[in-house]
């Protein structure tokens, strides 16, 4: 398991890349020639091809596969719902994986890396997602990917002014998982805020007590010292 994840790492890395720029190219630019979308469809089907045969692998590769299967449930779903377009764009955390296993070895760098791709990422996939969802329904008002990221970061963040907004249920349900992922954004930075400010204050306090063990030490030599000294004078 450790040897095959090890060696997919990369090529993994590499396949989501490929998935997101086939993904965004014909949303991005609507007036794409039809056999480029032809294309990009076709790259897409073929990366999450590669993500099934991943998962197949390190199913057949983990010591306890029913355990593994529980565990890994999330990722079945969203092999088994290809058709469903926004849910699919989770496979996407491939990128944080790799991001995650490149920084640094403390937890607060590797915190820090989650944080800044993951945000990112979830901003400009939740734009694409809702746009390729909303564009050219009528009454629409994320027509174009300035008003989608717009939306998407305040949605995010759960400023939401309301100027944009979605109205189909595909576009809600892009929201109400972009709602979902930015509160626990908000709330991995709020813990690694707290964690960090905890560990700083004890850490003071350490200091502190190791300062006050030594002067109390070099106290009793000392007077140690000074009772001996009295001794071999008696």
């Amino acid at each position: 398991m450790t040897r095959w994840e090890r060696i997919s790492e990369w090529p993994l890395a590499a396949a989501a890349a490929l998935f997101l720029a086939a993904y965004a190219w014909p949303i991005l630019q609507p007036d794409l020639h039809p056999v480029w979308v032809h294309l990009c469809d076709a790259v897409t089907w073929a990366v999450w091809a590669f993500f099934v045969i991943d998962y197949v692998v390190r199913l057949s590769l983990a010591d306890d596969r029913k355990r593994w299967f529980w565990k890994h449930l999330l990722d079945l779903v969203i092999l088994a719902l290809p058709l469903l377009r926004p849910l699919r764009l989770i496979r996407l955390v491939v990128l944080i994986r790799t991001l995650n296993r490149s920084a640094s070895s403390n937890l607060r760098g590797r915190v820090a890396a989650y944080v800044a791709g993951g945000s990112a990422l979830l901003a400009f996939v939740a734009a694409l997602a809702v746009l390729s969802a909303e564009r050219g329904h009528p009454g629409a008002n994320l027509t174009t990917f300035g008003d989608a990221i717009w939306w998407a970061c305040t949605t995010m963040t759960t400023v939401g002014y309301g100027d944009h907004y979605p109205i189909t249920a595909e576009g809600r349900l892009v929201g109400v998982l972009l709602m979902i992922g930015g509160i626990a954004l908000l709330g991995t930075v709020t813990a690694t805020l707290a964690s960090w400010l905890v560990e700083t204050v004890q850490g003071e306090g350490e200091d502190e007590q190791d300062t006050e063990i030594a002067q109390l030490k070099a106290d009793v030599q000392r007077l140690t010292a000074l009772i001996e000294s009295r001794d071999g004078a008696d």
